[in-house]
């Protein structure tokens, strides 16, 4: 694995908490122990695309004024969904 910043291989996987706007930009939660990547060549810590879009997308299909300011990244993604998957997702 390469850090995407810095392309270092000297780069390790957090847990981290991060702070998330909702898709209708009415609020933002906080996000604990949310995957991520550390680079000690860099400095960045930043979370994969991959979990970026995994996040982005069950916000998306989850009734989000259900959630409290504050949620860990596992019961996010364990909170049930409205919609199966992202219809508007084509690729």
């Amino acid at each position: 694995m390469k850090c995407d910043w810095c392309e270092s291989e000297n780069v390790s996987q957090v847990s981290k908490t991060v702070y998330w706007e909702l898709p209708d930009g009415t609020r933002a939660i906080e996000i604990g122990e949310t995957p991520g990547i550390k680079c000690s060549s860099c400095g960045m810590e930043y979370q994969t695309e991959a979990v970026i879009e995994e996040i982005e997308e069950q916000l998306l299909l989850i009734d989000t004024t259900k959630l409290h300011k504050q949620i860990t990244y596992k019961d996010l993604m364990a909170q049930p969904r409205l919609l199966k998957r992202n219809y508007f997702k084509f690729d």
